[in-house]
């Protein structure tokens, strides 16, 4: 039943996802851990500020996209933001992001992340 799910997926809806999940699984981190460092610095401007939500999701957005289109011409440049396993049509999405996870590089971005975003709730919960 999978490979009949799989054969019918459009390069369109396999674009789609491939760009969703750089989207969400590379680009939303890094521009909600650098609003966080912003808000963890004393910008006062982010405070309950729905802009700051608004320009995450398009930042991560745009970043897809740039990666996406640069990413195949230029994979020396977009190593870190681009992924190809993302863009197998043959595979159905939770594949692809085992396919993605399971990579020492993507691993070790995860931790960074987690880690990351802990050390800052930690301060920010401390600080007040």
């Amino acid at each position: 039943m999978a490979a009949i799910a799989t054969a019918r997926k459009s390069r369109l809806h396999n674009a789609i996802e491939g760009l969703a999940l750089t989207a969400i699984l590379q680009s939303f981190p890094t521009f909600a851990a650098a609003a966080f460092l912003l808000k963890l610095c004393g910008n006062h401007d982010l405070s309950g500020d729905p802009g700051v939500a608004i320009f995450v999701a398009i930042a991560s957005l745009a970043h897809a996209m740039l990666a996406v289109t640069l990413g195949p011409s230029f994979p020396h440049l977009f190593k870190t933001v681009y992924e190809p396993k993302f863009f197998e049509a043959h595979l159905p999405l939770a594949d692809k992001i085992t396919a993605w996870r399971t990579q020492p590089v993507a691993s070790l971005q995860l931790v960074t992340i987690v880690l990351l975003l802990s050390v800052m709730a930690v301060v920010t919960a401390s600080v007040g």
